[in-house]
């Protein structure tokens, strides 16, 4: 409890320091300062900008130190408020000598400039261009650029963000964390463009406040302290010189400072090893450099020795750059299944261990992407593929396989290959060099890349330069790295598949965990033997082929064990196990929304369907080819519709078509959802927003 109290009060006394220098700084403007106080002040003033420099060095991301700006604005605030005071004390006692402003303003005239006023002008002049003209004026360029490129990336970081979200990638937390360091840049850079004027405003005060105590200072002089036309000109010039250097170079250093954290680019390493890994780490570099310079100084009349030294020392740490051994290259081994091991060397005869099981899921790479899944050369996509496992584990209600990966020289360098039971479901090729920028359907400007497909859901995107991802971003483009495509591409092929994916040891594990929490259901179900473990899994998968969860076991296994009773069929059951779960899949499509959008059939139309599939005892319907495709384009136009105004695509039709009718637009439509009107939960209001099959009904009847 005592340590608890004294960091809360260690925290409190902390929280003073700035409100305590501020009214600091208001007294320093209206109160004189004895020369003492100056000394200290300007000394700390100094060290307080050489801090500053320093951890702008040091800070890995531009955004840790958020709290620049205010530092900004307070040391400046500070160094035009010991302007202030240092003007006052030079007007009241500069007629005294050159020590009446303190020994640091005495200091910076006599030892600096060597007592020449002529030089302090030089200087400061000099020092002047270098702080307004070269660092303020490219650091507030530099700041509006990145402020006004950072907020326009805005929208395209959210989607990248929402994008690894719905693929898995990332936590609920890891998303939350993330946008509020989206929306801390913005506002970190937003403050940098308004600090960078600070700092223009302050070196121009710099320039007007030495003018003013050199003319003031000569006036006050000659005309009140009886000094005589020169001696108050060498008197004032050398204390205002003093004085301004004593502020100016401060003032370079935040400058500085400002232009270091506004040039950085976000990386895990401090400057100095950042600069130092990209300059010095091709020792091709240090040979052309020490061999230039080595020629120079061959030349006659040129210092021989200091180019040729600098030129060995450019060529030594060239060749002990070389000469340090690469990071070793991890070997790696294909992971065979489970089950399968390797012959051993003794002959020995056949036998059913030899015949290797098929991979559930399988993902084959080419070469070129095998650092991506191997965790010695940091790869990151077998921690994405698991936590895609993960999420879609929780979302369907049953455990998804591990995925089996291993290279395949067979394939292209850059290629990867995805499997179900030993075939393929999909196939596409990436650049681990490179990211993938995707156009979600309106984008702002050009980028320059290569055209291609996203391998997920086919929109037009484009393999850019990592360095142009901001650039991208801010155009509206989704920019994501190879691991990720390939991620996004394997969770999809999950959702698509997951009927696939479930099989008897599946559905027993499912029924083993509910007979923990209720024994007594699953006995109802199994033991009465009306209904095998065959049915149960060939009703899972009817579910999850619908993209169905089954998380809801309970009331499925209820509905199974009072509806077995009557129907073996798996279909019938799964249309009563759909209506038990109604408000489930509907809490899905809508979330907490009351009104639920539907897309109709044309009454006449769906009573001829109807009628069609009773004649042709329900296995499937007799309909005119024209009229399908008709019929097709028009629930694909209305599904497009809802989807342009961000509401699902759901199409009601009667409980006795609606098997054959979901069946049947699977494949034509995409993420349309087909429910019965019985299952439409009481709890919902509903509002038909299209109906189709009208004018194809009438042709059909003509």
């Amino acid at each position: 409890m005592t340590t608890l109290v004294e960091r809360l009060s260690d925290v409190g006394r902390m929280g003073l320091v700035t409100p305590l220098l501020l009214i600091a700084l208001l007294g320093m403007l209206v109160l004189p300062l004895p020369p003492f106080l100056l000394d200290l002040l300007f000394t700390f003033n100094i060290a307080l900008s050489l801090i500053v420099v320093m951890v702008a060095v040091y800070t890995p991301r531009p955004v840790d130190f958020a709290s620049f700006p205010t530092v900004i604005l307070v040391a400046t605030l500070l160094r035009l408020a010991l302007n202030v005071a240092s003007t006052r004390v030079i007007l009241l006692n500069g007629g005294e000598g050159t020590e009446a402003a303190g020994k640091v303003i005495e200091a910076f005239g006599q030892f600096v400039l060597g007592g020449n006023f002529a030089i302090g002008v030089v200087v400061f002049t000099i020092l002047v261009i270098i702080n307004f003209v070269v660092v303020t004026k490219g650091a507030g360029r530099v700041s509006e650029v990145s402020a006004r490129f950072t907020l326009d990336a805005m929208p395209g970081k959210q989607m990248a963000i929402d994008a690894d979200l719905n693929a898995g990638l990332i936590s609920q937390e890891d998303a939350r964390k993330r946008r509020e360091d989206v929306a801390q840049e913005a506002d970190f850079y937003g403050s940098m463009d308004g600090a960078s004027k600070f700092v223009r405003g302050d070196a121009i005060a710099g320039i007007l406040i030495l003018f003013i105590n050199i003319i003031g200072g000569i006036v006050i002089g000659v005309t009140q302290a009886g000094m005589t036309f020169a001696d108050a000109t060498n008197t004032f010039i050398l204390l205002s010189i003093g004085d301004g250097l004593v502020a100016q170079i401060p003032s370079l250093l935040l400058s500085s400072a400002t232009a270091i954290i506004v040039t950085r680019t976000s990386s895990s390493q401090d400057m100095g090893k950042q600069v130092f890994g990209q300059m010095f780490a091709n020792p091709r570099v240090l040979y052309i450099s020490g061999g230039v310079i080595g020629i120079l100084g061959l030349i006659p009349g040129m210092p021989n020795l200091v180019f040729l030294g600098i030129s060995s020392s450019l060529i030594g740490a060239g060749y002990l750059i070389a000469a340090k051994p690469p990071a070793p290259v991890p070997e790696v081994i294909e992971r065979l299944p489970e089950g399968m091991s390797l012959p051993a060397p003794e002959d020995r005869d056949l036998s059913w261990e030899d015949v290797p099981p098929v991979d559930l899921v399988s993902l084959e790479v080419g070469y070129r992407l095998i650092p991506l899944v191997d965790r010695t050369q940091d790869g990151q996509l077998m921690t994405r593929i698991k936590g895609i496992r993960r999420k879609l584990s929780q979302e369907f209600g049953f455990l998804i396989q591990p995925v089996h990966i291993r290279d395949n020289l067979e394939l292209g360098p850059n290629q990867y290959r995805i499997s179900l039971l030993g075939v393929t479901a999909a196939e596409a090729e990436v650049f681990p060099d490179r990211d993938l920028a995707i156009n979600p359907g309106q984008v702002f400007g050009t980028v320059e890349g290569t055209p291609t497909k996203d391998p997920t859901f086919n929109l037009d995107a484009l393999w850019i330069d990592p360095a142009n991802r901001d650039a991208a971003q801010a155009a509206g483009y989704t920019v994501v790295d190879s691991a990720t495509v390939i991620a996004t591409h394997l969770s999809q092929i999950f959702r698509e598949n997951a009927h696939r994916l479930i099989g008897h040891e599946e559905v027993q594990h499912l029924l083993d965990q509910l007979g923990r929490r209720s024994p007594k259901l699953v006995e109802n179900l199994l033991s009465s033997k009306t209904i095998s473990l065959g049915v149960v899994l060939k009703v899972l998968q009817n579910l999850l082929a619908e993209q169905v969860a089954i998380r809801d076991l309970r009331t499925i296994a209820e509905t199974l064990a009072e509806r077995s009773v009557k129907s073996q069929d798996p279909a019938a059951l799964t249309a009563a196990v759909r209506v038990a779960l109604a408000r489930s899949i509907v809490q899905d499509l809508i979330g907490p929304e009351d009104e639920l959008p539907l897309i109709a059939l044309d009454p006449s139309l769906e009573q001829l369907l109807h009628k069609s599939l009773q004649g042709s005892q329900g296995e499937t319907i007799g309909i005119e080819p024209g009229l399908a495709e008709r019929l097709q384009r028009s629930v694909t136009e209305a599904a497009r519709k809802q989807e342009a105004e961000g509401a699902p695509a759901v199409l009601v039709v009667a409980p006795e078509i609606r098997s054959w009718i979901a069946g049947w637009l699977r494949g034509a439509v995409r993420n349309l959802v087909v429910l019965a009107f019985t299952e439409i939960p009481d709890n919902r209001r509903i509002r038909v927003v299209a109906t189709v099959g009208k004018s194809d009904n009438a042709q059909a009847r003509a």
